[in-house]
């Protein structure tokens, strides 16, 4: 499973962007998807994860309210939209793909600045 995440940069506070994480080779069974981030001297957190085929959506608290993980099937792509953001957003967010039982992939990582 290949996962190519892409939209990262540089926003201000208060701002948005949105991250594309499109997964690619032996998908079949990949059951989840979703983000992780992990800002300098510290350790990775959830972001977000979305059931495939249930939309069934999780939610780090810290992004609870503000970010919003949804999925394009046909595209085989998972997309998080990120408003109202922080400078404790910043972070070097993963893409990652879970089939069962226990088969983690994870794409390069993507970093977002949040920043004035």
């Amino acid at each position: 499973v290949q996962l190519q995440a892409s939209g990262g940069g540089l926003v201000q506070p208060g701002g948005s962007l949105r991250l594309s994480c499109a997964a690619s080779g032996n998908i079949f069974n990949i059951n989840v998807m979703g983000w992780y981030r992990q800002a300098p001297g510290k350790q990775r957190e959830l972001v977000a994860t979305i059931v495939i085929g249930a939309d069934r959506t999780t939610y780090g608290e810290s992004v609870k309210g503000r970010f919003t993980i949804s999925r394009d099937n046909a595209k085989n792509t998972v997309y998080l939209q990120m408003n109202s953001q922080k400078p404790e957003d910043t972070a070097v967010y993963y893409c990652n793909a879970v089939r069962p039982p226990a088969n983690n992939y994870w794409g390069r990582g993507t970093l977002v600045t949040v920043s004035s």
